[in-house]
This record gives structure tokens, sequence and C-alpha cells, in this order.
């Protein structure tokens, strides 16, 4: 807010505290290389030269081999398994994370720090202790063990398992971001809405949706990137069996520690790569909110 729009009396004492401020902010430029440097010399240390000798060790030993690791059997059922817990995961959470997010931002309702405090739980519960509570519900000793066998239905050591641990671990993300956004909108319009006669569904459409579509696709694009690259949880369900139930970070493991260095590296590139696209569809998304934040400023 400029200093021009505001009474005599209060103009002047923000006239006289701004320059304090701001100079209070400023730092010599010598400080702000150096923090740069920091963090450039970090970045390059933990994150870039690790993914370049990543992609340096998968094509080591020439196209050929990586093309072979690439195209065995089990690599693309890693692959495969990947992708369509992915697949199932991500809309799963997409669907659950709207509601949590429209029901605890737009109602009031007994329980509601409870639901808040259970979105957050996968954040604060290892990979591993979750995928440790799925075998004691779903395992042939646990809860449910006798009855699914009984059925010939099995969740551990098979596909569902890995599904549902996938879902576990990731279904925070879409809800946490959808959440603090709908917060700070408030309910005018959704209330304008109604008044007008439109029914619940048509301002979910029309009015609330559209708001959050960024941050939704933000949050579809993180619980994807989480799924494929999830460790610990799937890793306890799994029981590790070659072709069926190994997913692309498990199948990664166990050639490097079968000594297939080529082999692990080329798989890990590709999980590398599939990271790669994630942070583009990241940052587009990111700088799409920030033109159309821009645009509304100016608007306004």
């Amino acid at each position: 807010m400029s200093t021009a729009a505001l009474p005599l009396n209060v103009r002047s004492d923000a006239e006289r505290t701004l320059p304090a401020a701001r100079g209070a902010t400023q730092e010599a430029a010598w400080v702000r290389w150096v923090l740069i440097a920091t963090a450039l010399a970090f970045l390059t240390l933990f994150l870039f030269v690790p993914l370049a000798s990543v992609c340096f060790e998968a094509f080591k030993k020439g196209v050929g081999v990586y093309l072979a690791a690439i195209a065995d059997e089990d690599a693309k059922s890693a692959i495969r398994l990947t992708l369509l817990a992915a697949a199932v995961a991500v809309p799963l959470n997409l669907v659950f994370g709207v509601a949590a997010a429209w029901s605890i931002a737009k109602f009031d309702f007994r329980g509601k720090n409870v639901l808040l405090t259970l979105i957050d739980l996968p954040f604060s519960v290892s990979p591993v202790i979750a995928g440790l509570m799925y075998v004691l519900v779903f395992g042939l000793q646990g809860w449910l063990g006798e009855w699914l066998r009984d059925h010939d239905l099995k969740v551990i050591f098979a596909v569902p398992g890995i599904v549902l641990a996938t879902v576990f671990v990731t279904f925070p993300f879409v809800a946490r971001e959808l959440i603090p956004l709908m917060q700070a909108q408030g309910q005018e319009q959704e209330e304008a809405a109604h008044v007008l006669g439109a029914s619940g569904w048509q301002i979910f459409y029309r009015v609330t949706l559209p708001n959050v579509k960024w941050a939704l696709l933000y949050g579809v694009i993180l619980c994807n990137a989480r799924a494929m690259g999830e460790f610990g949880a799937v890793s306890v369900v799994s029981g590790h069996i070659r072709g069926q139930t190994n997913t692309m970070p498990l199948h990664i493991e166990i050639l490097y520690n079968e000594y297939q260095f080529a082999a692990a590296f080329a798989v890990a590139s590709l999980l590398a790569g599939l990271a790669l696209v994630t942070l583009v569809l990241k940052f587009l998304v990111e700088q799409r909110v920030k033109r159309e934040k821009q645009l509304a400023g100016e608007l306004s």
C-alpha cells in the first residue's frame, strides 16, 4: 500500500518507518552471493552430481546394455506394476483429497480436527510401519488372513497389497494442497451461488472446483511422484517376487544387490527421468499459477 493513500498523521510515521524496515532487510552484495553460492554448491553436491552419476553409470557399458536392461521381462513387469499402482492410487487420492478438503474447509462438524490429524498420519508414520500394519490386517496370521484364505483372496505379497500401501503413503498430498487454499478463499462465492438457486453439485463444479484447479493439479503431480518412488511400505507387503510384485524401486535394489550395476542404474535412470518429468510439470503449474495471480492483481 502506498504511503500517499494514508492519512497525514499516519503517513509521516510510515515514511519514517519504511526506510528503516528496508534497511533491515537489505544485505551487502557479498552476503547475497555467499548465500546463493552455498545453495548452488549444496544442490550440485547432493542433487546434480548424483543424478549425473546415475546417467553416466547407466550408459557406461553402452546403449545396447542399457536397452537390454530396460527390455528385460522382470524390468518391464516392474515398470508396469509401478504405473499400475500410481494409476490406481492417484485417482483414489484425488477423490478423497477433494472430498476431505471440501468438507474441512467449507463445513463445521464434530471430529473435524481428528480428520485433519488422520490426514497427516502418513507424514508422521514410517512407511515401513504402514506396510507392517497391512501385514497385521491382511496377512495370513493377521485379522482377516483366514477369511481371505478361505475365499481364495490374496492381498499381501500380491498387487492389491502394493496398491493399498501406495494409497496410504500418498493420500495426504491432494488434500493438503487444497485445504489451505479453500480456507483462504472463504465461502462468500458459494453462498452467493446458493442464494441464486444453484444446487450443491452445481456450486462445487462451477464455483469451488474452478477456483482450486491449479492447486488440485499440483497435488496430483506430487501424489504421482510419491506413488512411483515409494519403497518402504511397498517393500514390506510385496514379498519381492520377481516379475510379479516388484516395483521399479524394488527391482533396482535387487539388481544392485546382485551386482548387476549397469542394469540397476539403467532402471534407476528411467525412474529418475519420470521424476524429472514430474518436476517439469510442477514448474509449469507453478508458473501458470503465478501468472494468474499477477493478472488478478492487475485487474483488482
